[in-house]
């Protein structure tokens, strides 16, 4: 532990004032390295005669101005430069909600924080369908789409479809990607005030973004098979959601799969207490899971939103959503108000790679491509405690003692690896603490790039926080 000690006699205002001036000068010139821990509160506090709530003012000051980081019980530590540069910091708005992830990622790092499709040479595909399209539509690409071609809608119900299952196609809204659609259905069929059911662990782009639109989030319990039906009842019956968010299938982050008496369950429950179902199969046709849709299921009341990002190309932003029969209008609407309308030249893009079979063999080669991947994840892994699925691009990693999640966050930050903490997915504040990281695997640049990563998490992990002195 470093034996520095502030100088607090210079400069004017408050104590803890001059005293987060004095950590930040300390890091400035060096005195404070990165990776340095503060002193212990109380400590500080005693050494230079000043209460403890001074010395926390102080410490959540120069926290504020990104230059520390810490955990209860852990201590404080010094940040890298890189990682306190401006464009590296969350905005306020983002810390507010809940967000952990930065807006943009730092260079010289590998990316295990994003699950868009594997790089695999599909860009030379689109560029020729883009090439056509600017060819064979150059007046549309150059206005608004004010028109929706059938193809779109043709396009949709076949990658929407699965297990015997196929939305009509009036029922089908083109979207700028699948979360466009969830937040499309939020607005349309809920007001600011409604509240809208979460799993504890959620997809939290989706419910962060409902904050902003006025709904309350509240949250239901779940196993290693999914929502729990009774805690969904008890949650129906006594906050009266107007809609749920769930996965039920190779959920994120849990990868958990609801078994299909289970879906059943959750069907039954949403019609007796009205409550809208939005369906997320992002990762469904990636899965083989041959469990029925809970929009087969409950076709009066769920919204079936997929896309193309995790599968085929993220850039694409390519979104359906399968609408109740008499709904398609209406979230048409609100999805051009949301958005700002659906670029031609996207939406035909995502049609045709449909239409071509070309986004099929694209996602069977994501496919095979990432089941390579969690093998070889797997095996560098071996004797840790973590779920993962052959088809999906990533993992939910146990912690062994005496990792905290937000701790082996940072630590595999400054070995040059990012990878998303549990507060990443967390709907709203809970107590439950789970002390697991996801660790996605699609992004690396190539197999080569992506052991790398793994083998420096390893290292993490067998160090047990020994090589990490900033906390633990």
């Amino acid at each position: 532990m470093t034996t520095w000690l502030p100088d607090i006699s210079r400069g004017s205002g408050p104590v803890y004032l001059r005293l987060a001036d004095s950590i930040e000068s300390a890091i400035a010139s060096g005195t404070l390295p990165a990776g340095s821990k503060l002193p212990p509160q109380r400590n500080l506090a005693y050494d230079i005669g000043v209460t403890i709530g001074t010395i926390g003012r102080a410490y959540a000051l120069v926290h504020e101005r990104g230059l520390v980081a810490g955990e209860v019980g852990r201590g404080t530590y010094v940040l890298d430069r890189a990682e306190t540069a401006p464009g590296n910091q969350p905005d306020p708005l983002t810390i507010a909600l809940g967000g952990t992830r930065t807006i943009e990622a730092p260079a010289n790092k590998i990316r295990f924080d994003t699950t868009a499709a594997p790089d695999l040479g599909q860009g030379k595909v689109i560029g020729k369908i883009l090439a056509d399209v600017g060819e064979d539509h150059f007046t549309e690409i150059s206005s608004y789409s004010r028109v929706f071609p059938a193809n779109w809608y043709e396009a949709g119900r076949r990658w929407l479809a699965r297990n015997d299952w196929t939305p009509a196609a009036e029922n089908i809204v083109p979207t700028l990607g699948a979360h466009a659609a969830a937040i499309s259905v939020i607005s349309a069929v809920s007001s600011p005030g409604d509240k809208i059911v979460f799993e504890n662990l959620s997809y939290t782009q989706v419910s962060r973004s409902a904050r902003i639109l006025g709904r309350r989030t509240i949250t239901v319990d779940s196993d290693e098979n999914g929502v729990l039906p009774d805690d969904f009842e008890r949650v129906c019956q006594q906050q009266h959601p107007k809609l749920a968010f769930l996965m039920p299938t190779a959920h994120n982050p849990t990868l958990a799969t609801m078994p299909a008496d289970r879906r059943a369950s959750i069907a039954e429950i949403a019609r007796r207490h009205g409550v809208w179902l939005i369906e997320d199969d992002l990762y469904g046709g990636m899965t083989g899971d041959q469990n029925p849709l809970l929009a087969s299921l409950a076709p009066d009341r769920t919204f079936l939103i997929s896309g193309l990002s995790k599968s085929v190309a993220a850039g694409i932003r390519g979104g359906w959503v399968a609408c109740p029969p008499h709904f398609a209008q209406r979230i048409k609407v609100t999805h051009k108000m949301i958005t700002g309308g659906l670029p031609f030249i996207l939406a035909e893009v995502g049609a045709r790679l449909i239409e071509s079979g070309k986004a099929h063999e694209i996602r069977q080669a994501c496919v095979a491509e990432l089941s390579a991947r969690e093998s070889l994840a797997r095996e560098i892994l071996s004797g840790f405690d973590f779920v993962s699925h052959p088809h999906v691009p990533f993992l939910w990693l146990k912690l062994p003692d005496p990792w905290l999640s937000g701790t082996f966050k940072n630590a595999a930050f400054r070995d040059g690896v990012l990878i998303d903490d549990e507060d990443e997915f967390k709907a709203a504040r809970v107590d439950k603490v789970y002390h697991r990281v996801r660790i996605s695997f699609s992004s690396p640049a190539g197999r080569d790039e992506m052991v790398a990563g793994f083998m420096t998490l390893r290292r993490l992990l067998e160090s047990g926080g020994a090589s990490y002195a900033g906390e633990i």
